[in-house]
This record gives C-alpha cells, sequence and structure tokens, in this order.
C-alpha cells in the first residue's frame, strides 16, 4: 500500500508457508515451494531445513536483482508476480542462495505482449521475459556478490535438476544428454526489445549492459540456437 495500490504483503506468504510446513510435518510429504520473496520467507525456510522437514525452494532471478523502489513511477515493466519488497529482502534471498537454504534459481519467464504493459500500473499484466537474460543475470549476480561462476551457475543447472530428482540433466559427463550452452564469459550486451526473440519483449531490464554473450545452445545434442 506504500505506492497507494493494493499490495501482497510479507504475511500472505508467511501464512502459507506455516501451513505448508504443518502439512509436510503431518504427511511427509516433500515440497518445492516456488517463488520465495521476502526475508521472512526465507528464514522460515531455513528453519524448516534445519528441522529436517523435505523442502525445498527457488527464487526468481528478477527478485536476486530488484527491489520495490525500482520500480520509480510506477513503470509497469516491474509489475511481477511475487512483487518486489524491499532491500532487505533481496539481501536475505542473496545470502540464501549463498548459504544453501535456496536451492535454485529460476527465469520466471512469463512473456506479456505490448499492449497489456501499457496500461496504469496497478492493471497491467504481471511478467516478464525472463529466459534470454537468465544467464547473464545469473553471472551479474556472481559477478557482484563475489561468488565463484561454478556455484551460482549451480543454482540455474544441477540444483534443479536434483530437486526434480533429473539424473541425466544439470551435468555434463560422457553419456548424459548434450544439453548445453556456449557462451563468452566477457562479452557483453545491451538489452533492447530488438535484441529478444521471446514473443514478449517487456523485461525490466530494458537499457541493461548485461555480461555472458550465449554464443550457441544445444538441446539433446542438436544445435537449437547460433550467434552469427
Amino acid at each position: 500500500s506504500r505506492l497507494g495500490l493494493s499490495g501482497v504483503p510479507v504475511a500472505a506468504e508467511t501464512i502459507a508457508l506455516h501451513t505448508i510446513f504443518e502439512l509436510v510435518r503431518v504427511t511427509g510429504a516433500r515440497v518445492h515451494l516456488s517463488h520465495v520473496s521476502s526475508a521472512a520467507g526465507i528464514a522460515l525456510m531455513r528453519e524448516a531445513k534445519v528441522e529436517g522437514l523435505p523442502v525445498s525452494c527457488d527464487v526468481t532471478v528478477n527478485h536476486v536483482h530488484l527491489i520495490d523502489l525500482d520500480i520509480g513511477y510506477f513503470d509497469a515493466q516491474f509489475r511481477l508476480d511475487p512483487p518486489l519488497r524491499q532491500q532487505r529482502d533481496r539481501e536475505a534471498i542473496r545470502a540464501g542462495l549463498v548459504d544453501g537454504t535456496i536451492d535454485a534459481i529460476c527465469s520466471d519467464h512469463t512473456p506479456v505482449d505490448d499492449d497489456e504493459k501499457l496500461l496504469p500500473f496497478g492493471e497491467a499484466t504481471p511478467g516478464a521475459t525472463g529466459l534470454e537474460l537468465f544467464l547473464s543475470l545469473t553471472v551479474k549476480w556472481a559477478d557482484e556478490a563475489g561468488v565463484p561462476l561454478a556455484k551460482a551457475l549451480n543454482r540455474i543447472t544441477a540444483a534443479p535438476a536434483a530437486v526434480l530428482d533429473l539424473q541425466a540433466a544439470g551435468s555434463v559427463a560422457i553419456g548424459s544428454v548434450a544439453d548445453l550452452c556456449v557462451f563468452d564469459r566477457h562479452a557483453h550486451w545491451r538489452v533492447e526489445p530488438r535484441a529478444l526473440k521471446s514473443q514478449g519483449h517487456n523485461t525490466p531490464f530494458l537499457g541493461y549492459e548485461l555480461p555472458a554473450r550465449v554464443r550457441a545452445t544445444i538441446v539433446a545434442g542438436r544445435v537449437a540456437f547460433e550467434q552469427r
């Protein structure tokens, strides 16, 4: 409500987490929680893991970088779900990624057509193109936080594969499926609508200069994308 709009408070997240964890205690069910966004939610997740509950979680790459103040003058590009939270929440997210409380980062790829972002902030459709920026934003986080590149990449490859129990995914080994991304660690590129191939060209990172340019993508041994 600070921005004059109806919000999704942190309590909405923590109440849901309390309920889910209680159900896990009763049933023993394995649960993955997607898009945790608050410091309070991450603290509950940390406690649940210490307790030994079979739970895991992810955060969106948008929340790894952005906070509510980035919305500025109600820029609809920043209309996301869950909403962007405060700086302390972003700090908790980054700390949780380093200490393993948070298992994975997701792209939150939700392409939105231009006309759905031309509406006033409160009426605009939540979402942003994320897949094409996913690697670069992960590397950007690694650079800013001083996280080793291999550890950062683990959060978007092997770690999510482990959550899904995909034995042949997320690793490079003889006999494994050749799902590979070839990128130039030191090449930078500017995020512009014409540079995006997705159905939606909307992202809060428009105009950003990002590291790690993808040169080729190989899916099941076949070249799906190659920069020419």
